[in-house]
């Protein structure tokens, strides 16, 4: 069948990036299936614009099994998998353990199972993509995150591997943005310091993601790629 007969599955697609890249997708008539946390009224708009919104815990195996189950029972391809879902969390004293392994699982373990449990869905379609969505600050490491930071970089690192497992049927790449958009309760000396950190110094938005996401679906000859989204960051 066509790629577009086939819906697009993005986690964690309530809010900010992932909410943008769902609005988009459906405005070009692209059936869409989301994973959420927590209900948001962002979650009752796309289902009322015709996505299937499946709500998911991520944080262990028993979880990301059953939203797997969930995703065969309500379709019988996928277009494309992205791996949105995301945890921003530092290490407390005491709990670094609990966080590392909370991070593991949203960041690597989830992609991982998703993309093991999911493939057959992909093969159903004539193009087929697995975007893993990572973070700039693998690059250089965190000092002050670093579970984070080790467990996006395994995500970059299961791009290598499936890219290489899924070759040549369905392509499998990474997004590394850095800042897109602020929060609403960033202040002005935040933003000022924030977008002194890149070369070019703006604070794009989630086009900017989007139009890179629509890049890695519409070429057929990238794979096992990880794509920078930092306006010059490794410039400064």
């Amino acid at each position: 069948m066509s790629a577009a007969s086939f819906p697009i599955l993005i986690t964690g697609a309530g809010q900010r990036v992932g909410l943008y890249c769902a609005e988009r997708l459906l405005d070009a008539g692209q059936p869409v299936i989301i994973s959420y946390r927590q209900e948001r009224d962002s979650i009752a708009r796309l289902r009322e614009r015709g996505a299937i919104a499946l709500q998911a815990d991520f944080s262990d195996e028993a979880g990301i099994l059953a939203f797997i189950e969930q995703v065969k029972a309500q379709c019988s391809g996928l277009r494309a998998i992205v791996h949105n879902a995301s945890q921003w969390l530092a290490e407390t004293p005491g709990e670094e353990a609990d966080v590392f392994r909370q991070l593991f699982s949203v960041h690597m373990l989830a992609p991982y199972l998703i993309n093991l449990h999911c493939s057959d869905l992909l093969l159903q379609s004539e193009q087929a993509d697995i975007v893993h969505v990572s973070d700039d600050v693998v690059r250089k490491g965190s000092a002050n995150r670093p579970a984070y930071c080790a467990s996006k970089a395994g995500l970059e690192s299961l791009t290598l591997s499936f890219a290489a497992r899924l070759a040549p049927h369905i392509k499998v790449n990474t997004i590394a943005p850095a800042l897109l958009m602020f929060n609403a309760g960033d202040d002005d000396a935040y933003r000022t310091k924030t977008l002194a950190k890149s070369a070019l110094g703006i604070e794009p938005g989630p086009p900017a993601f989007y139009q890179t996401l629509r890049y890695l679906l519409d070429n057929a000859y990238v794979t096992g790629t990880t794509i920078t989204l930092n306006g010059g960051r490794h410039l400064k």
